[in-house]
């Protein structure tokens, strides 16, 4: 049976906490590698209000198995009540890509 990898995305409320979450998973081998986007304009509602911010996008890859502990140490140090966390399945992609995000990830 083939491992699973993930795509997991989050917002951050600008660079400098974008970077230090993809630092904290990529040192602790919970994802192979991480992209921080350029800053995205975000509307939602919170508590009843329309609110627009500003924000900063990251693009997680990891293995499924390391999820319950990349949530565990992003929610540790994400800023946000609550922040956005979503979870997609890789089912295909280049083979070579996704044996890299195996082999560098937590064993």
């Amino acid at each position: 049976m083939q491992e699973k990898c993930l795509l997991v995305t989050t917002s951050c409320p600008d660079n400098e906490t974008a970077s230090i979450l993809a630092r904290a998973l990529v040192e602790a081998k919970l994802a192979a590698c991480i992209q921080i986007s350029a800053p995205v304009t975000s509307l939602y509602t919170w508590e009843g209000e329309v609110c627009q911010e500003t924000e900063v996008c990251l693009q997680i890859k990891c293995l499924a198995r390391h999820y319950d502990k990349l949530e565990q140490l992003l929610l540790s140090l994400h800023p946000y009540q609550v922040p956005e966390l979503i979870a997609t399945e890789i089912h295909t992609g280049s083979a070579a890509y996704l044996a890299w995000i195996k082999e560098t990830s937590l064993s």
